[in-house]
């Protein structure tokens, strides 16, 4: 069987206080979510194309969510990796390990976010 398309399509990353996470997600990527309810849960999109087979998530608030450093690691990419991980401390978050080289796979960076996930930044350059 051929695969043609990225195998992840969506993620969801816990959260306990949603203004605090959009807050630190936003400064961090300079991006803006966009708020959903979906039943009791409250969500905060990250930006998304559809027809795309790009992976799409949200950060979510809702029984059953909580978050964790030591859960699924999902990485972001990261034009400049350098100034995303400078961000991060500004809104409450913690640099775990600064950019490293994986060699022909480009570089990485991890961050504990605000609430307490680890979060990976990936970039080929």
């Amino acid at each position: 069987m051929t695969i043609e398309h990225n195998l992840v399509g969506w993620f969801e990353i816990p959260v306990m206080d949603m203004g605090r996470a959009r807050a630190f997600y936003e400064h961090v990527f300079d991006i803006e979510l966009e708020e959903h309810r979906m039943g009791p849960s409250q969500m905060a999109w990250f930006p998304m194309w559809e027809g795309t087979i790009r992976a799409a998530g949200s950060l979510v608030k809702g029984e059953g969510y909580e978050p964790s450093p030591a859960g699924t690691l999902v990485y972001f990419t990261a034009p400049d990796i350098d100034a995303a991980l400078a961000r991060v401390e500004e809104k409450g978050g913690r640099v775990l390990t600064p950019k490293t080289g994986i060699g022909e796979f480009g570089f990485i960076g991890i961050f504990q976010d605000a609430e307490g996930n680890r979060i990976g930044l990936h970039s080929r350059v």
